[in-house]
């Protein structure tokens, strides 16, 4: 029995998109209720009402444990924080394999709520089983604004990139050709000249005055697309796919003005955070790749060491050896959006450092490729960068 000095109220919630299962019981493994909260502002304080109920009857402190896989846990979640209760993030991938270790007769929500509550007893008992309930701290806010944004242009930026795609076949099967006056169908000056008229087909005759009145195209553009008139040809269905071909290049001209205007409104949120401005006194670190992880990192207590944060950012990989048989692999709970950042920052700044670049170099030319030892080298940079957040210091090359 547990000491009545140490009980803890202890709430599992199973996330659904419409409603969310929850149990609450006891430190003691006693299981008080179960009850099902629509995903809406009535079943928030229905939530919150029997839950602190609960909690004066025992006289004990509060600790809810719930899955932030999805996003569908929000608001609920910053609701729990602005209480003050304790809040612990289920891993799913830990969960599901608690589930197969620890079956039970069926799946319902209300079994995986009261599975959460079997995660907190587990994480009394069982020291390795912590990682399991992942404690949720407190970030700055101007992080949580940075994480908000960076995601934002992330969705940006991938549709650009599949618009793109999808406008350069359009263009190869409509009109062969006109991709040859330009090396990326995403140039400013080419979209302008793709939209610059109402129709696909009124491109070829668009005059040199006319051109020059395009945004960014000069004389050497327009005596570029003028050799393209001349030699112009268009598909039998160019009048069909034309309209879709001018929509595309529209949408990533929208695309383009949307993205620059995130990337300007992190720079400004940025200046105010610690992390962000650490980071980006690292040559290589631009003020995007700075931003997005000072987001996704939040804050550095949210890590024991420098090895779980490499972990986090995906710069490290795990012992995977039997027998005689020696490797690693690459860990599954991994933040990708963090570590799309941390390649593209670690491989400019293995540009600039001549220290970094050596240490690549060797890495080549053990036998690994770039992006093994752009990670190698990230490995490194992440015991540097975990002690310039814990210093509270910039980043310094020693002579």
């Amino acid at each position: 029995m547990v000491n009545p000095v140490s009980l803890q109220l202890r709430v599992g919630v199973d996330v659904g998109s419409r409603c969310h299962s929850v149990a609450i019981g006891l430190s003691d493994g006693s299981l008080l209720e179960e009850f099902e909260i629509p995903h809406r502002a009535e079943g928030f304080r229905e939530f919150f009402a029997r839950v602190e109920a609960s909690a004066r009857r025992h006289a004990a402190p509060v600790a809810v444990a719930m899955e932030g896989y999805n996003g569908h846990v929000r608001p609920l979640d910053s609701l729990v924080r602005a209480r003050g209760w304790q809040l612990f993030n289920v891993n799913n991938l830990k969960l599901a394999r608690f589930k197969e270790i620890f079956p039970a007769a069926a799946k319902s929500d209300r079994i995986d709520s009261r599975k959460t509550l079997e995660l907190f007893q587990l994480r009394d008992h069982l020291p390795m089983a912590g990682e399991v309930l992942q404690e949720v701290m407190a970030t700055p806010e101007e992080n949580n604004v940075l994480k908000r944004l960076s995601r934002r242009r992330r969705r940006l930026v991938n549709e650009r990139g599949r618009v793109a795609n999808a406008l350069q076949a359009d263009l190869q099967a409509v009109c062969p050709g006109l991709l040859e006056i330009t090396r990326d169908v995403g140039n400013l000056w080419f979209l302008n000249f793709l939209t610059c008229r109402k129709g696909l087909l009124k491109l070829e005759r668009v005059r040199r005055a006319g051109l020059l009145k395009v945004p960014g195209i000069g004389t050497h553009f327009a005596d570029a697309i003028q050799a393209w008139q001349n030699r112009a040809y268009f598909a039998a269905d160019a009048s069909l796919v034309g309209d879709m071909i001018q929509q595309d290049a529209a949408r990533i001209l929208e695309l383009k003005q949307q993205i620059k205007a995130l990337e300007e409104q992190m720079a400004q949120v940025a200046e105010s955070s610690s992390i962000a401005g650490q980071l980006a006194s690292i040559p290589g670190y631009g003020s995007v790749c700075s931003a997005e992880l000072a987001g996704e990192i939040g804050t550095v207590e949210r890590f024991r060491n420098e090895a779980s944060l490499a972990l986090y950012l995906g710069m490290a990989t795990l012992d995977n050896s039997s027998g005689k048989s020696r490797g690693a692999k690459p860990p599954r709970h991994v933040n990708t959006r963090a570590k799309a950042a941390m390649m593209f920052a670690v491989d400019h700044h293995r540009k600039l450092v001549p220290q970094s670049q050596r240490y690549y170099e060797r890495k080549r030319a053990e036998g690994k490729k770039h992006n093994q030892a752009i990670r190698a080298l990230g490995r490194h940079l992440c015991r540097v960068i975990f002690k310039m957040l814990t210093q509270d210091r910039p980043y310094r090359i020693d002579p």
